[in-house]
């Protein structure tokens, strides 16, 4: 079970918080705090694995106590969980370690998938506390699956063309369809669209057909 500890100054949005988390495979609400100072003593008492943060915080915004946990290097994962919707803050919070950032108000699925995505990627970091390189791209590869958008963004240009053939077209699409419409060889289209599916923003489905021989079809991945 992970341990995770929510951190809100409104002790009804805690609850909810906590009663939401109680409905996650996986996961314990060890304790709730409403205060930085008290998720100080929360967080040094109880050892969380993990913080379910808000931003606005009555003593020290969320922020400032992440990095001082950070910088203490003994600090739980965190996600964040707040009505701040500036991206100044969106990109503090990813440069100080947050996992995800949640903005208020959201449903229970997407509280659920994300907290999914945490659980899966968590369970995949190597037990002895190290890796080596193949470990940590399958790792940030896990972490570009769960938002996809952000990985798009990463992409090269004529990858991301293949990328959105695959999304403007309505049916699956084989490579050999892409290479028609770009302009491209097959074996072209088709090593992009392998690389496009194990980065998981599209998935492969394969149809056997008279000759035995599989045909690979690709659709944009839908997130659970």
């Amino acid at each position: 079970m992970i341990r995770t500890l929510v951190i809100d100054d409104d002790f009804r949005v805690a609850q909810i918080h906590a009663d939401r988390l109680s409905r996650v495979e996986g996961f314990e609400c060890i304790g709730q705090a409403h205060s930085a100072s008290a998720a100080r003593e929360a967080i040094t008492e109880l050892k969380p694995g993990l913080l379910l943060l808000d931003i606005y915080l009555p003593d020290e915004d969320g922020l400032s106590l992440l990095r001082s946990l950070q910088s203490s290097g003994n600090a739980p994962d965190c996600i964040m969980i707040t009505a701040a919707r500036d991206l100044k803050t969106v990109r503090a919070a990813m440069r100080s370690g947050a996992f995800y950032y949640l903005v208020k108000p959201f449903g229970f699925e997407q509280f659920r998938r994300e907290l999914t995505a945490y659980r899966e990627w968590r369970n995949q970091l190597p037990e002895d506390g190290f890796a080596d390189q193949l470990t940590v791209d399958s790792l940030y590869d896990m972490l570009r699956a769960q938002n996809p958008d952000a990985a798009r963004r990463q992409l090269p240009a004529t990858m991301q063309k293949v990328l959105d053939q695959v999304r403007s077209t309505p049916h699956p699409i084989a490579a050999v369809e892409v290479a028609a419409q770009l302009g491209m060889s097959r074996p072209t289209a088709q090593r992009y669209l392998s690389e496009l599916e194990r980065k998981g923003i599209v998935e492969l489905h394969l149809e056997y057909g008279a000759a035995g021989r599989p045909i690979n079809w690709y659709v944009l991945r839908r997130r659970p």
